[in-house]
C-alpha cells in the first residue's frame, strides 16, 4: 500500500489489484474512522477526503493500513440484467484485436457475471468487473466525440455502459435500451457499487428504441413568482446565468462529484450580507450580461468579480450600487450587471434566498453532469423565500482575493503529486519554471493551459482513479488541465499536483488571457519529485 498526497485534506492509497481495493474499501466502510468525510473507490485507489482537525494524515495511513488483507464480499449484491443489441462500431475491430469472430467476442462478453466496481466519468456510468480476461482490449488511440446514450464499451479490464451522449474512448460492442441515469427515479444511477450485472443478447428480439436519459439540467425549472411574493424577472443574460449553493456531497456512488460555485468564498461572503444560510442558492454570473426586474421589494448582494451594478428605478432615476454591500430594491427596479474588469463570476443573492428546487440535495447546476436547475433565460421569474426571522445583513466586507485580471500572472500554490513521478524530472521543473497561459477552452469543469508540453517517464495507461477539485491533469497532449468544480468524478490521466485548498476560489476566478505560475508548498515536493532525496 503507497499512501500518495493530493492536497491538505486528501490522500490517495494506492493498493495491488481491484480486489485489494474493493475489500479495502468495504472494510472502511463496516468500520467508520473517525475524520473521514467521503472515500471514492477506483481501479486501484482509494481517494479519501478527511478532516486534519481530527485526524492527521500519518494517523489516517496507519489506521488504513490496519485494515488490508481482508476479502470483498461485494459479488452479494443484487443482479441487474442488461439486454444488448451487439451492433456496436468497434465490434469487428475488436474481435480482430483478439484474433476471434465477432460471434465469439458476443458469446465471452454475455457468458461472464460482472460487478459494479466503482463508478465515475459521468453520473451512471459504472466500471463492470469480472469479465473474460480475453475481452481485455486498450482504449481506442483516438476517442469519439460522440458517443451515443447505452452504447456499451470494453477498455481495459473493464466493461461499461455509456449513460448519455459524450465524448469517449471505450471500443464499444453494442447498444441498451435502458436508461442508465434517470434524475426522477430513485437512485438515478440504475448500476449501484456492489451490483451484480449480466448482459443479455436480443440481437434476435423485437427492435428497442434507444432513448438517452432524460436531460436532467431541465428537470428543476425556476419556479414563477407567486402572487404577492417577491421575486425577480429575467430581462436578459449574457454567458449561462447559473444557480449555485456549496454542491452536492456524498453522491460518490452514482457517479456524481460535488459540483457548486466555482468560489465558494464569494457565494458565502454574497449570502452574508443579506443574511442568509451559507449554503442558500444564489446566482453565479459570468463576465456579467444579467439585467433583471425586481418584483414586489428586495435586498441584494454581489460579491466575487467586481461587476459594476446600475439601478434604474421605476421613477426613472439612476443608481450605481456598491460591490460587497447590501443594496435594497423597490417594486419594479431594473438592475443591470456589466462585464467586471477583474475575475471571471460574480455572485449574486437575495435576502431571503432564491426558491428554486433542489437536485438531488442541492441547487448547484453541474455543467459537466448536467445535474441540476437550467440556467435562467430572458423571460424566466424567480421567487425569493422570506427572510429568516431574527436575520441580520451586513454592512459591507473586503473581498478575500484580490481579483486576477487578463494578461496578469496569478501565483497557485500547489500540492505535488499523486502521479508527480510519472513525469520526467525535465517535465516536473518545467512544470514549476514556466507560466501557462489560460486559453479560451476553459470552463466550469477546468482551466485549459497552455504552455512547453510536459514529458512522461510512465507512458503506460494509468487505471482509472478519482480526482478532486484543484486537480492538475496532463493528458497526452502534455498540456495541462486545471479541474474546477464540474469535473469528472475519475479520470485517466495522470494528475501532476493538486491547488492547494486555500487557493481553489482564486482558481475560479482566472480569466481568459492571464498567465498561472505554478508554486509548490514545501511539505510534499522533495518527497515526490524523481530523483529527489526522500
Amino acid at each position: 500500500m503507497r499512501v500518495l498526497p493530493v492536497r491538505e485534506d486528501c490522500v490517495l492509497v494506492e493498493l495491488s489489484d481491484l480486489g485489494e481495493t474493493l475489500a479495502l474499501f468495504e472494510a472502511l466502510q463496516d468500520h467508520p474512522i473517525a475524520g473521514i468525510r467521503e472515500i471514492i473507490p477506483a481501479a486501484r485507489t482509494l481517494l479519501i477526503d478527511f478532516d486534519p482537525l481530527e485526524i492527521s494524515a500519518e494517523a489516517l495511513g496507519s489506521v488504513v493500513a490496519s485494515y488490508l488483507g481482508g476479502e470483498s464480499k461485494a459479488s452479494s449484491g443484487s443482479l441487474v440484467e442488461i439486454p444488448v443489441h451487439y451492433d456496436g462500431e468497434d465490434l469487428a475491430e475488436v474481435a480482430a484485436i483478439l484474433g476471434v469472430t465477432s460471434e465469439e467476442v458476443i458469446r465471452l462478453h454475455g457468458a461472464a457475471e460482472y460487478l459494479v466496481a466503482f463508478t465515475g466519468f459521468a453520473p451512471g456510468f459504472a466500471y463492470l468487473a469480472g469479465g473474460d480476461p480475453r475481452l481485455a482490449v486498450p482504449r481506442r488511440k483516438s476517442p469519439r466525440t460522440h458517443v451515443p446514450a447505452g452504447a456499451v464499451g470494453l477498455a481495459g479490464e473493464f466493461t461499461g455502459v455509456y449513460p448519455k451522449t459524450s465524448p469517449g474512448g471505450w471500443q464499444l460492442i453494442g447498444t441498451t435500451p435502458l436508461s442508465m441515469f434517470d434524475i426522477d427515479r430513485d437512485p438515478a444511477a440504475l448500476l449501484q457499487p456492489g451490483s451484480r450485472v449480466r448482459f443479455i443478447d436480443i440481437g434476435n428480439a423485437r427492435p428497442y428504441e434507444i432513448k438517452a436519459p432524460k436531460a436532467s439540467v431541465k428537470t428543476s425549472q425556476p419556479p414563477a413568482a407567486v402572487e404577492g411574493a417577491a421575486g425577480i424577472e429575467i430581462l436578459s443574460v449574457g454567458l449561462p446565468v447559473l444557480f449555485q449553493d456549496l454542491g452536492r456531497s456524498g453522491q460518490a456512488n452514482q457517479g456524481i462529484s460535488r459540483s457548486g460555485a466555482a468560489d465558494r468564498g464569494a457565494l458565502k461572503m454574497a449570502n452574508r450580507l443579506v443574511g442568509n444560510p451559507p449554503n442558500a442558492a444564489a446566482l453565479e454570473v459570468t463576465l456579467g450580461g444579467l439585467s433583471f426586474r425586481m418584483r414586489g421589494r428586495g435586498v441584494l448582494s454581489l460579491a466575487g468579480a467586481p461587476a459594476p451594478v446600475s439601478i434604474a428605478s421605476a421613477s426613472g432615476a439612476r443608481l450605481t450600487a456598491h460591490h460587497n454591500h447590501p443594496v435594497a430594491l423597490d417594486d419594479g427596479d431594473v438592475v443591470t450587471l456589466g462585464a467586471p474588469p477583474a475575475g471571471m463570476r460574480s455572485y449574486l443573492a437575495m435576502r431571503g434566498g432564491f426558491a428554486v428546487a433542489p437536485v438531488l440535495g442541492s441547487a448547484a447546476t453541474d455543467t459537466l453532469a448536467q445535474i441540476g436547475p437550467a440556467p435562467l433565460a430572458a423571460g424566466d421569474h424567480v421567487a425569493i423565500c422570506d427572510a429568516s426571522v431574527g436575520s441580520l445583513v451586513t454592512m459591507g466586507e473586503l473581498p478575500s482575493v484580490s481579483m486576477p485580471r487578463a494578461g496578469e500572472e496569478v501565483v497557485l500554490d500547489v500540492v505535488m503529486g499523486p502521479r508527480t513521478d510519472w513525469f520526467t524530472e525535465s517535465a516536473v521543473e518545467s512544470f514549476l519554471s514556466q507560466t501557462w497561459q489560460v486559453t479560451a477552452q476553459s470552463s466550469r469543469v477546468g482551466i485549459r493551459l497552455a504552455g512547453e508540453a510536459l514529458e512522461r517517464a510512465i507512458t503506460k495507461e494509468l487505471p482509472s482513479e478519482a480526482t478532486v477539485h484543484g486537480a492538475i491533469q496532463v493528458p497526452a497532449s502534455g498540456q495541462p488541465v486545471l479541474f474546477l468544480a464540474d469535473h469528472p468524478l475519475t479520470g485517466g490521466y495522470p494528475v501532476i499536483a493538486n491547488v492547494a485548498g486555500h487557493h481553489l476560489d482564486l482558481a475560479g476566478q482566472i480569466p481568459v488571457g492571464a498567465r498561472i505560475r505554478f508554486n509548490p508548498t514545501h511539505r510534499f515536493v522533495d518527497r515526490l519529485i524523481p530523483g529527489k532525496q526522500t
